[in-house]
């Protein structure tokens, strides 16, 4: 029996601004994958700060968004990564033959008010949920 350790799974999600979509997905896995995934985010054309909708939706949720800044893509985020998940940032992304990449065609949060916010992130939610069953074994 193989005494490595098991590479944990390595999740990148890729919006323009990194400040909506990106961020609630991020925060989402790694809330609801318990540390068994590696999680980052980045936007092609990062904003100044994380839309304060987005922040007010998931703290209605119990995530708290409000230390999270927008950072930008690097091509060695997308490099390290296994899944490469794009909301919208079209080819801006960088593409490596062997990886898995998903587009998910969202609503843009930008703009939009806490309402206009929710179904979207319940949206993601239930993406990541079906993301999380396919990363990691139901039973080790």
């Amino acid at each position: 029996m193989s005494t490595e350790p098991i590479k944990k799974p390595f999740v990148l999600f890729v919006c323009v601004h990194n400040a909506g979509r990106s961020q609630m997905a991020a925060a989402f896995l790694t809330t609801l994958g318990k540390g068994e995934i590696e999680v980052r985010s980045a936007g092609s054309q990062p904003a100044e700060k994380v839309n304060p909708a987005a922040v007010e939706a998931m703290a209605e949720l119990g995530i708290d968004m409000s230390a999270e800044i927008p950072k930008i893509l690097t091509t060695e985020a997308v490099k390290e990564s296994d899944v490469v998940i794009t909301m919208g940032c079209g080819d801006e992304c960088p593409y490596f033959p062997g990886k898995r990449y998903e587009d998910w065609v969202l609503e843009d949060p930008a703009g939009q008010g806490v309402a206009a916010v929710r179904p979207i992130r319940d949206e993601i939610r239930t993406r990541i949920e079906g993301l999380i069953a396919s990363l990691v074994p139901a039973a080790k």
